[in-house]
């Protein structure tokens, strides 16, 4: 059985953190050795690229924070969850639904989708 929160929360966590130490030992614990990730925007394959477009996310949005909208929800292997990226304690002007595949208990593909971003994004 998926626990979806978990998955979800650990997730965010990561696409949070901003120190790349950290972040990349969120990452190895969370994703694959040869984990996908694929949105309108960015993709990338494996630990590094995975990593580059979430760096890329803090340096276009400092300060902006993820957080989770809803319940996450999931069975088998699949997890799906909304999320919402803006200052901290407010209604985030971005927002998106993630679809991730687990492999062995790890992100093994996620598939983002942005449900609502400004035009000035």
């Amino acid at each position: 059985m998926t626990d979806a929160a978990s998955i979800a929360t650990r997730y965010v966590a990561l696409w949070n953190e901003t120190d790349p130490q950290r972040r990349k030992a969120l990452l190895t614990d969370l994703w694959s050795e040869s984990g996908t990730y694929l949105d309108p925007l960015m993709q990338g394959q494996g630990h590094d690229q995975i990593d580059g477009p979430i760096a890329g996310v803090h340096a276009r949005f400092p300060g902006f924070r993820f957080a989770l909208l809803g319940k996450p929800d999931g069975y088998g292997h699949q997890v799906r969850f909304s999320w919402q990226l803006g200052p901290e304690g407010s209604d985030g002007p971005i927002k998106g639904t993630d679809f991730a595949t687990l492999e062995d208990g790890r992100l093994k593909s996620v598939v983002g989708f942005l449900d609502q971003v400004p035009a000035a994004a």
